[in-house]
Formats: C-alpha cells, sequence, structure tokens
C-alpha cells in the first residue's frame, strides 16, 4: 500500500482545493473575505465618525439578548415570574431588546442617508434591512410569550389582522407554546444567519465611506491605502 507520504512525494492530490471538503469550503471562504479583513486592526479614517458606531452597538446589544435569552431559558417559561433573579434577567433581556431596536434603527437610518448600498454593497444593505424585518417578528413572538395578561391582550388584538392576511392558520398567536418556539428557536437562528452574512458582506467589501468622500473610486475601503490612519 502507497503511503501517505510515498503519495505527497509523488505530487498526488497536489491542488487542495480538490483534496477534500475541507480544503475547499477553506479555499471559498478565501475568496469571500480577503486576507487580513476578517478582523482587521485598521480601518478608514472616516471610521471614526460617530454614525459608524451604531453598526457595532447594534451587533453588542444583540450579544446581551441572546445570552439573557439563553439564561431565561434554561429557566423555564415561568421562572420569571416567581424568582427575583428570574425577573432580573428578564429586565435585562427587555432593556437590551429596546437598545438593539434603537441602535438598529438608527444604524439602518444612517446607511440610507449614506446610500450604503454603493460600491457593490447592495446585498449587504438587503441582509441588514432583512435581519432588522426578523427582529420584529421575533421581538413581536417575545411579547406574546410573556405568560401574563399583557401577552394575552397583545395576541387576542393580533389575531384578527394575521387571520385577515391568511397566516393565523399556521401562525396562531394564541398559542404560547408556538410561539415561545418561534421566539427561541426558529426567529433567533434565522436573524442569526442574516446577522452573520451581513457582518461576512461588510467585511469583504469594506465600510461604506461617505458621498462626499475623497476616493478615486467607491469600491471596498481596504483596496485604497491611502483612505487608512
Amino acid at each position: 500500500m502507497t503511503s501517505f507520504v510515498s503519495r505527497a512525494a509523488s505530487g498526488e492530490h497536489s491542488d487542495p482545493a480538490k483534496s477534500n471538503w475541507t480544503a475547499a469550503l477553506r479555499t471559498r471562504l478565501g475568496r469571500t473575505v480577503p486576507a487580513g479583513q476578517l478582523l482587521p486592526d485598521r480601518q478608514p479614517a472616516y471610521v471614526s465618525s460617530w454614525i459608524y458606531v451604531f453598526g457595532v452597538l447594534t451587533l453588542a446589544a444583540l450579544l446581551v439578548v441572546l445570552a439573557s435569552g439563553a439564561v431565561l431559558a434554561l429557566g423555564g417559561a415561568t421562572w420569571w415570574h416567581t424568582s427575583s433573579t428570574g425577573h432580573f434577567v428578564n429586565s435585562l433581556h427587555l432593556w437590551s431588546v429596546e437598545l438593539f431596536f434603537a441602535f438598529m434603527v438608527i444604524h439602518l437610518w444612517g446607511k440610507f442617508f449614506m446610500a450604503a448600498w454603493r460600491g457593490r454593497r447592495a446585498l449587504t444593505w438587503m441582509t441588514g434591512v432583512v435581519a432588522f424585518l426578523g427582529s420584529i417578528g421575533t421581538a413581536f413572538t417575545g411579547f406574546l410569550s410573556q405568560s401574563n395578561f399583557d401577552s394575552q391582550w397583545i395576541g387576542s388584538q393580533a389575531k384578527d389582522g394575521l387571520n385577515a392576511v391568511g397566516i393565523g392558520a399556521w401562525f396562531n398567536v394564541l398559542d404560547p407554546g408556538q410561539m415561545l418556539m418561534w421566539h427561541i428557536a426558529l426567529l433567533p437562528a434565522a436573524v442569526g444567519v442574516l446577522v452573520v452574512l451581513h457582518i461576512v458582506l461588510v467585511r469583504r467589501h469594506g465600510v461604506v465611506p461617505p458621498i462626499d468622500a475623497d476616493a478615486p473610486h467607491d469600491g471596498p475601503s481596504h483596496d485604497d491605502p491611502r483612505s487608512e490612519s
């Protein structure tokens, strides 16, 4: 039997991209995000503006939402009603969601007025918008999962509208078990995938420059070393 060393010496499987799926995936990721751009240590000078801060603030708030939500899931659906610790974690979850939406709206409007789809960034813009819409649905199912009179009121007020558009048969807002599973499983997974894709696209194309930026082109910022500080 030919050994691995002899096969390597003879040049067999010399193309790493075709040797196995891990090498192919590594090669594909290397083409998706240029080397040095996944976790860059430098950014263009215009990123020092406050409008560029709200994207990372949104991401930080999302991490707190996920962490506090995981703790709530460990405690159970009624834990925050019977435990002072659970009530604190539930409040932390609520207010991190409030900050998440505040930061996201500012980030979204800021990028809208900056025309952030410029420079082949249309997909980056679209993933951000769809993630925002998915976050609204996630927050809505969260309010329906409070297991109190507030959630009952919200569900009873929402059911007629959802039935009117024809989705009440499979999205039953009066079913707390279904809404809880949407809130802790399906919608967070969808939003998480969109956020990861959004970040990868930002790293691939670079942050969008201001409209009046004095740049030789409107492509990825990492292609223009003069713009970095």
